[in-house]
């Protein structure tokens, strides 16, 4: 009976510890690109120069950029047994 129950068990790739270290990467990048987002105008004749303030230009592409380093992490990181 045993031998059924160890069989039909899955493994899986990552711990627990890398699934919570991969969520939060994607935190942090969702956050990045939902910071990214907007910044357009009505009209087109007129230019908008929210599109180049610190938020679109620095901070947003910096929290992608740390979330991207905190998946490789999630990746290498050993998974605990």
């Amino acid at each position: 009976m045993n031998k059924k129950k160890e069989a039909h068990k899955s493994n899986f790739l990552f711990g627990k510890k890398n699934y919570v270290i991969m969520l939060i990467g994607l935190a942090f990048i969702s956050l990045g690109f939902i910071l990214m987002a907007g910044g357009g105008s009505d009209n087109p004749e007129i230019f908008n120069e929210a599109i180049y303030n610190f938020r679109r230009i620095r901070l947003a592409p910096t929290l992608v950029l740390i979330g991207l380093a905190i998946e490789i992490y999630a990746i290498i990181v050993k998974p605990s047994k």
